[in-house]
């Protein structure tokens, strides 16, 4: 896999030809950024820009002004190969607070060792309704401490509602209790698939959970004609996901403003 054509690919098929994440979000450019607007508990934010040292300022200030505006929380996407080189710099000088780094991982889904198969004991099941999302919700609770479950459920309930071939969900149950869970993005006329949400209950980690709901949700998306699987991989995933064939591109931090 050549990673500057792979990341070039990125940026123009996920980030600068976004799709709304969901039937009531847009995606906007305005001037050298494109950003996406959702509802309230949906996701807001900057997913592209193309900025210099005499515009970035100027760009920065709209997006606040437009997103306070509507009153709404939003994050600026800033990828490590963003320009200019100081734009971190300057959204924290705009009042962003960024979060924790993560690496932006891809692997090619043919290239992948997809013969990876659950733990014994454990069932992989498919999330298609409420009743699923709530068994999700229940692993979120324990794997991120303190996360908004409200926004996760809000995102997952209206893409299975409207848009469900779209979203792949999966939990994984011991005896009927959920001790992780995760879910699949597929983006039509692209030609990746992101995985999204991984996590596994404290005291089930380190049992080959994770790796077994990679294999299974690349096998999807091979099963359905997409080239490359993307993450934005936390340091604890991202050794099992390079074990698995992904290779570092560049990494991924979210800044994020605070709605007033």
């Amino acid at each position: 896999m050549d990673h500057a054509t792979v990341l070039a690919l990125f940026d123009r098929e996920m980030r600068e030809g976004a799709r709304p994440f969901g039937l009531d979000s847009v995606v906007e450019r305005v001037g050298r950024v494109v950003r996406h607007v959702g509802p309230e508990k949906g996701w807001n934010g900057v997913l592209w820009s193309d900025l210099s040292e005499a515009d970035a300022d100027a760009a920065i200030a709209e997006q606040v002004r437009h997103f306070t505006g509507l009153g709404r929380e939003f994050e600026w996407k800033l990828y490590g190969h963003d320009r200019p080189v100081d734009l971190g710099r300057r959204l924290r000088a705009a009042g962003f607070t960024a979060e924790p780094e993560e690496t932006l991982v891809i692997a090619e889904v043919g290239e992948l060792d997809l013969d990876v198969r659950p733990p014994q004991g454990i069932e992989l099941r498919t999330v298609t309704d409420a009743a699923g999302v709530d068994l999700m919700a229940e692993v979120h609770e324990q794997a991120f401490p303190g996360a908004d479950n409200s926004r996760f459920r809000h995102l997952l309930l209206t893409q299975l509602a409207e848009e469900p071939d779209t979203v792949v969900a999966v939990v994984a149950l011991a005896d009927g209790v959920p001790v992780s869970s995760a879910r699949m993005e597929l983006v039509p006329g692209t030609r990746f698939a992101g995985l999204w949400g991984g996590g596994t209950a404290e005291a089930w980690r380190g049992r080959g959970i994770y790796r077994a709901l990679v294999a299974h949700r690349a096998r999807i998306a091979a099963d359905r004609g997409y080239r490359y699987l993307q993450v934005d991989a936390s340091d604890d995933s991202r050794p099992i996901l390079e074990r698995l064939g992904f290779s570092r591109l560049t990494t991924t931090t979210p800044y994020v403003y605070a709605a007033s």
